[in-house]
């Protein structure tokens, strides 16, 4: 069974302008949230259960999705106060059964082979394997470095003055090993604490499918005539 955790329970503040009254991974895009994007190309790459950490507005995820979605099983894992994105995946960790499960942002889209993303990873062996995306403006997202061998050496804050680069696109394969030793319902940030710590070694896997963040409502827009055609 080929599992996935996703973030759905970000607040949106930047969308506030264009999206007000619900989480920002329903946010309605030519009819439909943006999140069923996500879960539509997820069901189409293989998966069969799929965890929504939830949290604003947990009622309006639950309401649209129920337990089941387009032939996938759907599980909550609402937190009661804010975790952090690491808190938030601890926490929805306990829904899954499998030894790897891919995490993914619920308010970006990244087009991948998920089939070779765990081919990959399994070949690795390992802990997390991030997927990356060169852009030509990386400044808005910050870096992520790789050495020849294919191991992340650093990620790099955002940076107005970046130019063109890798980053990160925002899914992981993981091995739930890796996240031992975090108490479940302890807050704390993926990115700073276990990304950028950079305790164990990390691998790259770069794509170049379509991408699309809607975290602005400029992309927001752009999605709206953009991701129907995919």
């Amino acid at each position: 069974m080929r599992e996935a955790i996703i973030l759905a329970g970000g607040f949106g503040t930047r969308l506030r302008s264009v999206v007000s009254d619900v989480p920002k991974p329903m946010a309605p895009v030519a009819g439909k949230p943006f999140l069923a994007y996500v879960l539509d190309r997820l069901k189409g790459q293989g998966y069969s259960h799929i965890v929504l950490a939830t949290g604003y507005l947990h009622e309006k995820v639950e309401e649209y999705f129920g337990m089941e979605y387009n032939g996938l099983a759907i599980d909550y894992a609402r937190e009661l106060s804010p975790l952090g994105t690491g808190g938030a995946i601890v926490n929805a960790m306990q829904h899954c059964t499998e030894e790897c499960v891919t995490v993914l942002n619920g308010d970006t889209m990244f087009d991948i082979d998920h089939e070779e993303l765990c081919r990959r990873s399994d070949e690795w062996h390992a802990p997390l394997t991030a997927v990356l995306r060169w852009v030509p403006d990386a400044g808005r997202y910050g870096t992520v470095e790789v050495d020849d061998s294919g191991l992340i050496t650093a990620f790099r804050e955002k940076d107005p003055s970046t130019g063109s680069g890798y980053i990160n696109g925002g899914i992981y394969r993981l091995q739930r090993s890796l996240l031992d030793g975090y108490a479940i319902g302890a807050p704390f940030s993926f990115e700073k604490e276990v990304l950028q710590a950079l305790g164990k070694p990390f691998r790259a896997y770069a794509a170049d499918g379509y991408f699309i963040d809607i975290g602005i409502p400029e992309d927001y827009q752009r999605a709206q005539t953009e991701l129907p055609k995919i």
